[in-house]
């Protein structure tokens, strides 16, 4: 018998999840809900699910085992917590939310409640991460001394006027960084490790009213002595293709979206021929560069049949609530570090409350410079 999965909040995103839940052995979308009525009666129209107007009523659904969070960033919280204490495993888009002490509730909501809690990274699940993250783990790349995140992207002013909480500290939780660029973020620290120090500036340079960043830069120092950058944007026109590399002292490797574009250790194995012939057969789109609505829910499908595995055998999911956390941690230490123009330590030592929805206006600014 299928798992009954649910949606909470019927915006763009909750299309690929109901195209991934589709697409999961043993899952079914049996119920959808939003606090807007129309928006869950039109997905439950496409998907032949049952629309809810309560979120009582949804959670009280039996049939309802798993729910995925796809409102707002920064209103993850009050549904995940809402879920896990109605007995339901939990999978939250990403990011996990906007600040720690947010993150945090929803991870001691599900650990109390002791049901699955899963953030949704789907870039972890393509062929090529994990190509490269085995390649990581087996040592082929020597010692780690460098890596690196582009993500530069291109949205329209159109973009960020189509939503209010678009672009707003409150509930996008940031700009170019905490809402594109996390993907990269997190498949770097996978790569990499931890990070124990950040050093940033942003900008907000390509479109007018949002109170976030369109551009960021970042270097890292990660726990095991490499150093690495982050460059996040999105206003460089037309929109390119998100790239990682990864450099060692005895290997090096870089990917472009799904693709392989550089392949070469010191000490060959017989895969790397295989893998070095279809780097010339790339054939990633520019997924989300341009247009939000261009991305696949293959990442997602395959992070959904990881979600089932982890509730039937009792074993956590690849990315759980910890490793959802990770991204959010390093972004607000940008953030901290772009504000007060020096270097942020991580952990950080104080949940930095910089985009709670509580206050009239948002403790992080842009400084006037750069607006």
């Amino acid at each position: 018998m299928a798992t009954g999965f649910g949606i909470i909040g019927c915006g763009l995103i909750s299309k690929f999840h109901a195209r991934a839940i589709a697409d999961t052995p043993g899952a079914e979308l049996v119920a959808c809900y939003d606090t807007v009525p129309e928006a869950a009666d039109r997905l439950a129209a496409e998907t032949g699910c049952k629309p809810y107007h309560s979120l009582e009523a949804f959670l009280a659904d039996p049939r309802v085992e798993v729910v995925t969070v796809a409102t707002p960033s920064g209103a993850h919280m009050e549904p995940a917590v809402a879920a896990a204490t109605a007995g339901k495993h939990v999978i939250v888009e990403k990011p996990l939310e906007i600040t720690l002490e947010r993150c945090d509730a929803i991870i001691q909501a599900c650990e109390k409640a002791d049901v699955v809690l899963s953030t949704i990274f789907p870039s972890r699940f393509h062929d090529v991460s994990q190509l490269f993250k085995r390649a990581v783990d087996q040592g082929r790349f020597g010692r780690l001394v460098l890596g690196d995140a582009y993500v530069k992207w291109w949205r329209t002013q159109q973009y960020y006027d189509s939503g209010a909480w678009r672009g707003t500290w409150e509930l996008d939780g940031g700009g170019a960084l905490m809402n594109q660029a996390i993907h990269s973020v997190d498949l770097l620290l996978w790569f990499m490790g931890p990070v124990v120090e950040v050093r940033a500036d942003f900008a907000l340079l390509g479109h007018e009213r949002i109170a976030v960043e369109d551009v960021a830069v970042a270097t890292l120092r990660f726990a095991n002595g490499a150093l690495g950058t982050i460059e996040a944007t999105t206003a460089a026109y037309p929109g390119h293709k998100k790239r990682i590399e990864i450099h060692g002292t005895k290997g090096s490797a870089i990917m472009e979206e799904e693709d392989i574009v550089f392949w070469q250790f010191a000490e060959p194995q017989p895969e790397d021929e295989q893998i070095q012939r279809k780097m010339a057969e790339r054939v990633s789109g520019s997924g989300g560069a341009a247009d939000p609505a261009a991305i696949g829910h293959h990442g997602h499908a395959r992070q959904f049949a990881n979600v089932l595995r982890a509730i039937q055998t009792g074993q956590k999911p690849l990315i759980d609530g910890y490793e959802g956390r990770r991204p959010v941690e390093v972004i607000l230490g940008i953030y901290l570090s772009a504000e007060r123009g020096e270097p942020v330590r991580l952990p950080l030592r104080e949940d930095p409350k910089l985009m709670v929805r509580q206050v009239g206006v948002a403790q992080l600014r842009l400084p006037s410079r750069w607006q």
